[in-house]
C-alpha cells in the first residue's frame, strides 16, 4: 500500500515528542494493514519530519476524499494545529464536529481523536459522516417551519426570526411586527368552499409579498392571519406607510369563479422595545392591536394602557367566576317611590361585589366583563334567585306580605344567551311568589340584535304576571314601533335627562315628551336621578308616576332596605 504524507507546522513540544516516539516503518505497515479492515474513515496522525501529517489511512478515509498526500488533505490543512495541540496535551480522547466544502456540497463529520497509548506521539482520527443525517434534519426543519399552502414561513419560523432579531440587540425601535387579519374570510369558505378559500389565501400572500421590501419577513401565522417583521430604516411612521400599502394591495377585488370578492383587513402594529425579550409578547401585542383595528376600521398601534386594561379585565373575569361559584356577591336595594304619595312601591336590586382581597368593584367594572365572558348568564340567574329569596324573607318578616315589588335588571347579552322566562318562573315558584311581584328591566339596546327573540321573551314574562320596564329610555336606539308592539309597562327616564333638568329647557322638553308618549301608550313612568324635593315636585306636576334617586336613599343592604321600607310606609 502506497503511503503519502501531509504536513502542518506544530509546536516544538510535539517535535520533541516525535523524536522520542517516532513509529518505525514496520509498525506503520502493521497499523495500515489493521485499519484497512475498519469500515469507517480512519487515519493515524502524528509527527512527520517538521510537522503533523497522516502516517496511515484506510480505504474509507481515502474514499471520503480526505487525501493522504502532501498538500492534498483538507483535514490536515484545516485541523493540523488542533491535532498538534491534542498531541501536546495529556488528554487521551477528544471529540468535535467538522465540516468542509462549499455551501452546495458541504460535508459534515463527527471527529474523534484517540491516542494509541498514554504516551504515544500519534493518535487515531476517526471520522463519521453525518452529512445525510444533517441534510435530512434540515429538510425536515425547513418543512416544519414552512406553511405548506403559501410557502411562507409559518408561526414557529416567524417567532424564531423575531427571536433572532431581539437577541441581536441594538436599537429595538428599528423593527416592528404587523399582524394582518382578513375580515370575514370565513364567509368565503362557507359560500365557495375550502378550495376557494385556499386559493384566496395564496393570492393574498402574493399581494402582501409585493407590498413589502426584500428585508421584510412575511409569514402566515394563522388560518387567515399574516405576520410581518418590518425593518424600520427611518422612523416608526414607516409602519403606517406599509399598512397603507397593504390596504391598497388588497383593495383590488379578487376574482374567484364567477364572484368578485373584496377583502378587507384589520392591521395591528407593535414596535420593538428594549423591555421585550420574548417574541411571543410582541406578537400578542400586535394581535391585541388588531382587535382595536376591527373596531376602528383602520390600522392601530399597540397601546400599553389598553393592554393593561384588557389584562385587568381578564383578572376580574377570573375572580368574578370564582365569586359567582362561591356565592360571594350580594344585592343592594334602592327604593322607587310614588311621587304623589311618597310611599315606596318597589326596590331596584343592584349587584355588588367585594373581591377576596377586599377590593370593591362597581357594576360598571364587572358587568361588562361578565357580558363579554358569558358570566352574565350565571350572574343573572343568581340575581333572580337572590332577589326572590330576599323578597320572600321580607314577606315573612312583615307577617304575610311587605306590599312591594322587586325590580331586576336583564342584560342584553343575557336575553340572547339565556332562557329568561323559565329562570324567572323557577325563582318565583321556589319562593312561592306571584309573578306580579317582579319587574324585569331591560334596555333599548337589547331589542336591536334579535327583536323577535326579545319579543317572545317579554310575552313569556307577561304570562307569568311580571311587569316589564324599559330602562334608560331615550339613550339607546329608540323605536316607537317597539313601544307600540311590545308589552312594556313602564318607561324609566334616564338620569342624564333628569339631572339638572330645572336649569335646562331642552331637558324639560325631552322629559315632557317622554311623559306624554308614555301617557298616550298607557304606560307608567319612573324618573331616575332625583336629588332634590323641587325636582321631585316638578316631575310629579308633569305627570311622572314614580321617582328614584338619592333624595330617597342610596342603594341599601337588604336589612337596611327593609327597615327603610317599614319606616317610609308605616
Amino acid at each position: 500500500m502506497a503511503l503519502g504524507f501531509s504536513r502542518a507546522k506544530t509546536a516544538p513540544v510535539v517535535a520533541e515528542a516525535a523524536a522520542d516516539g517516532q513509529l518505525q516503518p514496520s509498525q506503520l505497515a502493521g497499523i495500515a494493514a489493521s485499519i484497512e479492515l475498519i469500515p469507517v474513515a480512519l487515519a493515524l496522525v502524528g509527527p512527520v519530519e517538521d510537522g503533523i501529517g497522516i502516517a496511515a489511512a484506510n480505504g474509507a478515509f481515502r474514499a471520503a476524499g480526505l487525501g493522504t498526500t502532501v498538500g492534498e488533505s483538507p483535514l490536515i490543512e484545516q485541523l493540523g494545529d488542533r491535532f498538534a495541540r491534542f498531541l501536546s496535551s495529556d488528554r487521551d480522547r477528544e471529540e468535535f464536529s467538522w465540516e468542509f466544502g462549499s455551501a452546495v456540497d458541504c460535508r459534515h463529520f463527527r471527529i474523534m481523536l484517540a491516542r494509541r497509548s498514554p504516551k504515544s506521539s500519534h493518535c487515531f482520527v476517526t471520522l463519521t459522516d453525518h452529512t445525510g443525517e444533517l441534510r435530512t434534519e434540515r429538510n425536515l426543519r425547513r418543512e416544519m417551519m414552512t406553511d405548506s399552502l403559501t410557502g411562507l414561513p409559518n408561526r414557529a419560523a416567524f417567532s424564531e426570526r423575531l427571536e433572532d432579531k431581539i437577541a441581536a440587540g441594538g436599537d429595538a425601535a428599528r423593527y416592528a411586527v404587523l399582524i394582518i387579519d382578513l375580515d370575514r374570510f370565513s364567509r368565503v369558505n362557507a359560500c365557495l368552499g375550502s378550495m376557494a378559500g385556499d386559493e384566496l389565501l395564496i393570492t393574498v400572500a402574493r399581494r402582501l409579498k409585493g407590498a413589502l421590501r426584500a428585508v421584510d419577513v412575511l409569514a402566515r401565522t394563522g388560518g387567515d392571519e399574516f405576520g410581518i417583521l418590518l425593518t424600520l430604516e427611518d422612523d416608526p411612521t414607516e409602519a403606517d406607510h406599509v399598512a397603507q400599502r397593504i390596504e391598497a394591495a388588497l383593495a383590488t377585488p379578487f376574482r374567484m369563479s364567477d364572484f368578485e370578492i373584496r377583502v378587507a383587513c384589520s392591521i395591528g402594529v407593535a414596535f420593538g422595545s428594549d423591555e421585550i425579550e420574548d417574541p411571543e409578547d410582541l406578537i400578542r401585542h400586535a394581535q391585541f392591536a388588531v382587535k382595536r383595528s376591527k373596531a376602528s376600521g383602520h390600522a392601530e398601534h399597540y397601546q400599553t394602557r389598553a393592554f393593561d386594561a384588557a389584562r385587568t379585565a381578564f383578572g376580574i373575569e377570573t375572580e368574578l367566576r370564582r365569586a359567582i361559584e362561591q356565592g360571594a356577591l350580594r344585592l343592594t336595594y334602592q327604593p322607587i317611590c310614588d311621587l304623589a304619595t311618597g310611599r315606596v312601591v318597589s326596590f331596584e336590586s343592584l349587584a355588588r361585589w367585594t373581591s377576596e382581597g377586599g377590593q370593591e368593584y362597581s357594576p360598571n367594572q364587572f358587568i361588562p366583563v361578565a357580558e363579554e365572558s358569558g358570566l352574565i348568564v350565571p350572574l343573572g340567574r343568581w340575581a333572580l334567585d337572590e332577589a326572590a329569596k330576599t323578597l320572600r324573607d321580607w314577606d315573612v318578616r312583615a307577617g304575610g306580605g311587605c306590599g312591594i315589588k322587586f325590580a331586576v335588571n336583564l342584560s342584553a347579552i343575557q336575553l340572547h344567551r339565556d332562557d329568561i322566562a323559565p329562570a324567572v318562573e323557577r325563582a318565583l315558584m321556589a319562593n312561592k311568589l306571584a309573578g306580579s311581584r317582579f319587574t324585569l328591566e331591560l334596555t333599548e339596546s337589547a331589542l336591536v340584535a334579535d327583536p323577535q327573540r326579545v319579543s317572545d321573551t317579554m310575552h313569556a314574562l307577561k304570562q307569568l304576571g311580571a311587569t316589564i320596564a324599559m330602562d334608560d329610555f331615550g339613550t339607546g336606539y329608540s323605536n316607537l314601533a317597539y313601544l307600540q308592539k311590545l308589552p312594556i309597562d313602564t318607561l324609566k327616564i334616564d338620569r342624564s335627562f333628569v339631572t339638572g333638568m330645572l336649569a335646562d329647557r331642552d331637558k324639560v322638553a325631552i322629559v315632557r315628551a317622554i311623559l306624554s308618549l308614555a301617557q298616550a301608550l298607557g304606560m307608567d313612568t319612573t324618573a331616575e336621578g332625583i336629588e332634590t324635593n323641587e325636582l321631585a315636585q316638578t316631575l310629579a306636576a308633569l305627570g311622572c308616576t314614580c321617582g328614584q334617586g338619592y333624595i330617597y336613599a342610596k342603594p341599601l343592604e337588604a336589612d337596611a332596605a327593609y327597615d327603610f321600607l317599614m319606616s317610609a310606609n308605616t
